[in-house]
């Protein structure tokens, strides 16, 4: 059964009614099924099963400790890009020794806290970046663990702003640079290359980019292995993408089974870094129509959430599906803009919608699991909302809804 389905004319989450939700933890509040959690990050564990592995979740998709907490439980790894991660996944019992650390720009004061807990390795970025990582281990006496993140040049056919593997992108060494690199890290003392990887973006829709990323990543391990460097570990990155509207992206079996197979004779262990395939379709934000507006242009269903809840549809322009909660067949459908309060006409959740509704019904947008919550704030002096979790027939609070007093708990008059 789908963690999001239909039973007595209403919507449910797990064994839970949505209205129930509502009426508990009010709108807007996000929704996330424990069970379809646990299976998602479990497909993707299976189905590496006949090859040494760690998967490693990319924290930025969804950073509640509670969710957290859930993945720890099951040894998952962890994919952290800032200190704030580092701390979050700690919170939350996650192995440090688990823990690899990417992103473009750290800190010191990051680098410094990750050594002392002992994380398995830094993705490295760039050749600056070894130059303050060699630094920080001759200051603290450490070696530090690192992995190279190739920039491979492969297009990965997904939205520009979450596309990372191609030239034009801050992210990664150039594929060319490689050796090169590596030749480098032997002139740094207390530096010590485990592994090599990439990550050439988000919600991938092909399998083909991934392949492409892999040979190139196994041309270069093969070099490395011929020359005697011994490395632990092959990052191949995650990015596997979602159905949100028609996309067809492979399964999470049909990923795993072909990349397994390409990757059969490679003597290292493998790092898979999943997110939003295995959260963004166990949530959906819960929410309420205030208004509807009819003009003899256009219809709008004025709801109580907005683009500082989910950032997706006006930094991306992403469709999301959005349904009522109880539908009502006796209304008759309109085509709506479904926005929210926000000054600004980017705060849209969805546009022409063909929804029968009226005022105080509740609707879900679905598919919110990733990059809704993590990527809110508090725009237009909002607050941010509740997030709870539905397990079976029990409903856990594992964020509480921020107060007025909250906005401004840290600032001060002068």
């Amino acid at each position: 059964m789908n963690c999001f389905h239909y039973q007595q004319d209403q919507l449910y989450a797990e064994e839970v009614s949505l209205t129930d939700i509502a009426k508990q933890f009010g709108t807007p509040c996000y929704v996330y099924s424990k069970s379809q959690l646990i299976q998602n990050w479990q497909r993707f564990n299976d189905a590496f099963t006949n090859h040494p592995h760690r998967i490693c979740y990319a924290v930025k998709a969804n950073s509640n400790i509670a969710i957290l907490n859930l993945f720890a439980k099951l040894q998952s790894g962890f994919d952290i890009v800032s200190l704030g991660e580092l701390e979050r996944v700690l919170a939350a019992g996650g192995d440090p020794s688990k823990i690899v650390f990417s992103g473009v720009g750290k800190k010191a004061a990051e680098i410094v806290r990750a050594l002392e807990v002992g994380i398995n390795c830094f993705n490295v970025e760039s050749a600056a970046e070894l130059e303050r990582l060699n630094a920080i281990g001759a200051e603290y006496k450490k070696i530090v663990p690192i992995g190279l993140r190739i920039n491979p040049n492969i297009d990965a056919r997904t939205h520009p702003y979450i596309a990372t593997g191609l030239h034009e992108n801050k992210f990664g060494i150039d594929y060319t640079e490689g050796l090169a690199i590596v030749d480098k890290i032997q002139t740094l003392p207390h530096l010590k290359l485990v592994g090599i990887g990439s990550h050439i973006g988000s919600q991938l829709t092909e399998l083909s980019p991934f392949i492409e990323a892999i040979d190139r990543l196994l041309e270069l391990v093969d070099q490395l292995l011929l020359a005697g460097v011994p490395l632990h570990h092959l990052n191949i990155g995650g990015g596997l993408g979602v159905c949100y509207q028609n996309e067809t992206p492979p399964s999470i079996q049909e990923y795993a089974t072909t990349l397994s197979q390409k990757l059969a004779a490679c003597p290292l262990e493998i790092i898979l870094e999943p997110g939003r395939a295995i959260v963004a379709n166990a949530g959906i934000l819960l929410t309420s129509v205030e208004y509807l507006k009819h003009t003899e242009h256009k219809n709008f269903a004025i709801v109580d959430t907005a683009m500082n809840d989910l950032l997706r549809p006006a930094l991306y322009e992403a469709w999301h599906e959005i349904t009522p909660v109880k539908p009502d067949k006796k209304l008759p459908e309109k085509m709506y803009d479904i926005v929210g309060p926000v000054c600004e006409s980017a705060d849209f959740l969805g546009k022409n919608r063909l929804l029968g509704v009226l005022p105080g019904d509740l609707l879900a947008i679905h598919s919110t699991g990733a990059y809704g919550f993590s990527m809110s704030s508090n725009y237009n002096s909002r607050p941010r909302v509740a997030e709870v979790m539905v397990d079976k027939n029990q409903v856990h609070l594992i964020r509480k809804r921020e107060t007025i007093a909250d906005l401004f708990l840290h600032e001060q008059l002068i």
